[in-house]
């Protein structure tokens, strides 16, 4: 393990299955996934070779019960996960976030059994794949304004109008759509063949760019009744309770990309002789190097707690912003201190950093931006709602 493990000994912190499914993660992302991935990322291509990887590995829904498909794996480890993928790219842990906690466990946590026994296991093996529409062209931070809607029929329901910025929208066999209906929002699952569904990719992203973003429309598609999430009549609350699922992931995953990028910048500095000694020897470089390993270690250690409150039943999703918020800031301090530390190195996809260093600049923002995570906090914190 690398230097910042050994020095705080987080490894005595995780159990023998857990160090064993890390490790193999690791060895997954660095023989198979960062040797290519900087090509995808300049080509704007998903490696779609992944997506079975992924399956066979069981990273699929893995805190589902067996029964459907998962693993019943804990939070920890599944965070773990996450941190491994994100040292590839953002793009490839929004895959399996998207898949496991947006997707799989709305279908697990709201829909029927029938519903479960459909779709959770053909998602788990990666034979159906998901994507999550909430966000809007007009609808980001406020969901509860999206203009989407869902009109009750004889046996089913008439959807219109769209969604945007939705990962895997374009190779998804389904989505996990939320609408506004005379009760309030609900959810439901829209398979691709349903006439008067279309997806449309989002082309010249300078972010995410392995990831597949696109946009949904929804013309007059008719939804039958079996596939309406019967679980979500407590509207909106059922939606944002799949996003805290997907970022407390998040907060594993940034840091995972800040530790990749710690590491290499480490190495490097360590390494090159300028003025005849290593750049490491420099008292600025070392304050950069200590700041960013600082922020690592706290922000593990933080994700750490909150994923043990997790699995002993706290599920309170303030938590979740408070690690989601925090990681996002500090790996975004540590990509931009890496990227310096390289010089005229740090540009290319060569050293990989700037690539984490622009995909981090989305993870910043969605799934809750900064902002929203703040007030979630503040009004935690003091009891006042300040959203509006």
């Amino acid at each position: 393990m690398n230097t910042l493990t050994d020095f705080i000994q987080i490894d005595k912190q995780f159990t023998a299955e857990e160090i064993l499914l890390q490790d193999t993660i690791r060895h997954f992302v660095e023989h198979e996934c960062i040797p290519e991935i900087s090509t995808h990322f300049e080509a704007a291509t998903f490696p779609k070779k992944f997506i079975k990887r992924a399956a066979e590995l069981g990273l699929l829904g893995m805190t589902l019960p067996e029964t459907v498909g998962g693993a019943a794996a804990g939070y920890i480890a599944y965070g773990l996960v996450c941190q491994e993928l994100e040292r590839a790219d953002s793009g490839l842990r929004s895959f399996v976030s998207v898949q496991s906690s947006l997707c799989m466990y709305p279908i697990f946590r709201f829909g029927t059994a029938a519903q479960q026994q459909k779709f959770l296991p053909k998602m788990a093996k990666a034979e159906f794949i998901g994507c999550f529409a909430l966000t809007e062209p007009n609808s980001g931070s406020d969901p509860a304004s999206m203009q989407t809607t869902a009109e009750k029929v004889t046996d089913g329901w008439i959807l219109n109008g769209a969604k945007m910025w939705i990962t895997n929208a374009t190779i998804a066999d389904l989505a996990i759509v939320w609408a506004k209906t005379k009760e309030g929002i609900r959810g439901f699952i829209v398979e691709k063949n349903f006439p008067g569904f279309v997806t449309n990719e989002i082309k010249h992203k300078l972010s995410l760019r392995v990831s597949i973003t696109g946009e949904l429309i929804f013309n007059n598609c008719f939804v039958p009744d079996e596939n309406y999430l019967s679980g979500t009549e407590k509207g909106l609350a059922a939606a944002l309770s799949c996003l805290t699922q997907a970022r407390y992931g998040i907060a594993w995953g940034a840091i995972g990309a800040a530790e990749y990028c710690y590491e290499l910048v480490l190495a490097y500095t360590k390494d090159r002789q300028q003025f005849g000694k290593p750049l490491a020897a420099n008292q600025l470089i070392q304050a950069d190097l200590v700041d960013m390993a600082t922020a690592i270690i706290k922000a593990k250690l933080l994700n750490l707690q909150v994923g043990r409150l997790r699995e002993q039943g706290n599920h309170d999703p303030s938590l979740v912003s408070l690690i989601k918020r925090n990681s996002c800031r500090d790996a975004l301090m540590v990509t931009r201190k890496a990227r310096n530390l390289l010089g005229a190195n740090g540009i290319t996809l060569d050293y990989h950093v700037m690539r984490h260093m622009n995909n981090l600049e989305t993870v910043f923002t969605y799934e809750g931006t900064d902002n929203i995570h703040t007030l979630i906090l503040g009004k935690k914190l003091t009891g006042f709602d300040a959203f509006s």
